[in-house]
Protein backbone atom coordinates (compact mmCIF):
# COMPACT_ATOMS: atom_id res chain seq x y z
CA UNK A 1 0.00 0.00 0.00
CA UNK A 2 2.82 2.37 0.81
CA UNK A 3 4.22 2.05 -2.74
CA UNK A 4 0.80 2.85 -4.26
CA UNK A 5 0.57 5.96 -2.09
CA UNK A 6 4.03 7.14 -3.14
CA UNK A 7 3.25 6.51 -6.83
CA UNK A 8 -0.08 8.33 -6.53
CA UNK A 9 1.66 11.30 -4.91
CA UNK A 10 4.27 11.41 -7.68
CA UNK A 11 1.58 11.28 -10.39
CA UNK A 12 -0.42 14.08 -8.74
CA UNK A 13 2.71 16.20 -8.36
CA UNK A 14 3.62 15.67 -12.02
CA UNK A 15 0.09 16.58 -13.17
CA UNK A 16 -0.05 19.71 -11.03
CA UNK A 17 3.40 20.78 -12.30
CA UNK A 18 2.10 20.56 -15.88
CA UNK A 19 -0.67 23.02 -15.04
CA UNK A 20 1.82 25.54 -13.68
CA UNK A 21 4.05 25.16 -16.73
CA UNK A 22 1.57 26.80 -19.11
CA UNK A 23 2.74 30.08 -20.57
CA UNK A 24 0.43 33.05 -20.82
CA UNK A 25 0.53 35.10 -24.04
CA UNK A 26 1.54 38.77 -23.51
CA UNK A 27 2.51 37.94 -19.94
CA UNK A 28 5.19 35.28 -20.51
CA UNK A 29 5.85 35.79 -24.21
CA UNK A 30 4.83 37.91 -27.17
CA UNK A 31 4.46 37.19 -30.86
CA UNK A 32 5.87 39.82 -33.19
CA UNK A 33 3.72 42.14 -35.26
CA UNK A 34 6.05 41.27 -38.14
CA UNK A 35 5.08 38.26 -40.24
CA UNK A 36 7.39 36.10 -42.31
CA UNK A 37 5.97 34.37 -45.37
CA UNK A 38 8.03 31.25 -46.04
CA UNK A 39 7.68 29.07 -49.12
CA UNK A 40 9.46 25.73 -49.13
CA UNK A 41 10.51 24.40 -52.52
CA UNK A 42 12.02 21.14 -53.73
CA UNK A 43 14.19 22.06 -56.71
CA UNK A 44 14.78 19.08 -58.99
CA UNK A 45 18.26 17.57 -59.29
CA UNK A 46 20.59 19.52 -61.57
CA UNK A 47 18.10 22.40 -61.79
CA UNK A 48 19.40 24.56 -58.92
CA UNK A 49 21.26 27.16 -60.93
CA UNK A 50 18.59 27.32 -63.63
CA UNK A 51 15.92 27.87 -60.98
CA UNK A 52 17.98 30.59 -59.27
CA UNK A 53 18.50 32.26 -62.64
CA UNK A 54 14.73 32.23 -63.16
CA UNK A 55 14.13 33.67 -59.70
CA UNK A 56 16.61 36.46 -60.43
CA UNK A 57 14.59 37.39 -63.51
CA UNK A 58 11.06 36.86 -62.13
CA UNK A 59 10.67 36.78 -58.35
CA UNK A 60 13.46 39.17 -57.37
CA UNK A 61 12.26 42.17 -59.44
CA UNK A 62 8.82 41.83 -57.85
CA UNK A 63 10.03 41.63 -54.27
CA UNK A 64 12.52 44.45 -54.82
CA UNK A 65 9.73 46.64 -56.17
CA UNK A 66 7.57 45.78 -53.15
CA UNK A 67 10.39 46.61 -50.73
CA UNK A 68 11.04 49.91 -52.53
CA UNK A 69 7.35 50.81 -52.16
CA UNK A 70 7.31 49.79 -48.48
CA UNK A 71 4.87 46.91 -49.07
CA UNK A 72 7.29 44.49 -47.43
CA UNK A 73 10.38 44.90 -45.28
CA UNK A 74 12.82 42.39 -46.73
CA UNK A 75 13.28 39.17 -48.65
CA UNK A 76 15.74 36.28 -48.66
CA UNK A 77 16.46 33.13 -50.60
CA UNK A 78 18.03 30.23 -48.68
CA UNK A 79 19.35 27.05 -50.23
CA UNK A 80 20.37 23.82 -48.56
CA UNK A 81 23.98 22.65 -48.55
CA UNK A 82 22.44 19.15 -48.70
CA UNK A 83 19.93 19.48 -51.55
CA UNK A 84 18.76 15.84 -51.54
CA UNK A 85 18.26 15.55 -47.78
CA UNK A 86 14.57 16.29 -47.25
CA UNK A 87 11.22 17.56 -48.46
CA UNK A 88 12.64 20.91 -49.59
CA UNK A 89 15.98 22.40 -50.52
CA UNK A 90 15.16 26.06 -51.07
CA UNK A 91 13.31 28.70 -49.05
CA UNK A 92 11.79 31.95 -50.28
CA UNK A 93 11.30 34.23 -47.28
CA UNK A 94 9.50 37.58 -47.20
CA UNK A 95 9.19 39.75 -44.09
CA UNK A 96 6.12 41.98 -43.71
CA UNK A 97 5.76 44.63 -41.01
CA UNK A 98 2.39 43.23 -39.95
CA UNK A 99 -0.57 41.14 -41.08
CA UNK A 100 -2.35 44.07 -42.71
CA UNK A 101 0.45 44.23 -45.31
CA UNK A 102 -0.76 40.83 -46.54
CA UNK A 103 -4.34 41.97 -47.12
CA UNK A 104 -5.59 42.84 -50.61
CA UNK A 105 -5.22 46.55 -51.28
CA UNK A 106 -6.06 48.18 -54.60
CA UNK A 107 -3.82 51.23 -54.11
CA UNK A 108 -0.81 49.06 -53.21
CA UNK A 109 -1.50 46.78 -56.19
CA UNK A 110 -1.69 49.70 -58.61
CA UNK A 111 1.50 51.25 -57.20
CA UNK A 112 3.26 47.87 -57.46
CA UNK A 113 2.16 47.35 -61.09
CA UNK A 114 3.31 50.87 -61.97
CA UNK A 115 6.70 50.23 -60.33
CA UNK A 116 7.20 46.78 -61.85
CA UNK A 117 5.71 47.63 -65.22
CA UNK A 118 3.10 45.79 -67.26
CA UNK A 119 5.67 44.34 -69.67
CA UNK A 120 7.87 42.93 -66.87
CA UNK A 121 4.80 41.50 -65.15
CA UNK A 122 3.73 39.66 -68.31
CA UNK A 123 7.27 38.50 -69.02
CA UNK A 124 7.77 37.05 -65.55
CA UNK A 125 4.37 35.35 -65.53
CA UNK A 126 5.01 33.71 -68.90
CA UNK A 127 8.48 32.55 -67.85
CA UNK A 128 7.19 31.09 -64.59
CA UNK A 129 4.30 29.25 -66.26
CA UNK A 130 6.54 27.83 -68.96
CA UNK A 131 9.65 26.88 -66.95
CA UNK A 132 9.00 26.44 -63.23
CA UNK A 133 6.81 23.29 -63.35
CA UNK A 134 9.73 21.37 -64.88
CA UNK A 135 12.22 22.64 -62.29
CA UNK A 136 10.59 22.48 -58.91
CA UNK A 137 7.70 21.54 -56.62
CA UNK A 138 6.34 23.91 -53.98
CA UNK A 139 6.16 21.75 -50.85
CA UNK A 140 4.72 24.23 -48.34
CA UNK A 141 3.77 27.79 -47.48
CA UNK A 142 3.86 29.23 -43.98
CA UNK A 143 3.18 32.46 -42.14
CA UNK A 144 5.43 32.76 -39.10
CA UNK A 145 5.84 35.19 -36.23
CA UNK A 146 8.85 35.58 -33.98
CA UNK A 147 8.30 34.66 -30.33
CA UNK A 148 10.02 36.71 -27.64
CA UNK A 149 10.04 35.44 -24.05
CA UNK A 150 9.77 37.95 -21.24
Amino acid sequence: MRIKSVISSIVLLALSSAVYAELVPFEDFEASDAVWSVTTIKVDSNMGEAYLEGLRETWVPGVEAAVKLGHMESWHIYTSDLPASGDFNLLLVIKYANTSDLAPNKARYEAFMKELGEAKSKETSEYARKNYPGMRTITGQYQLREITFK
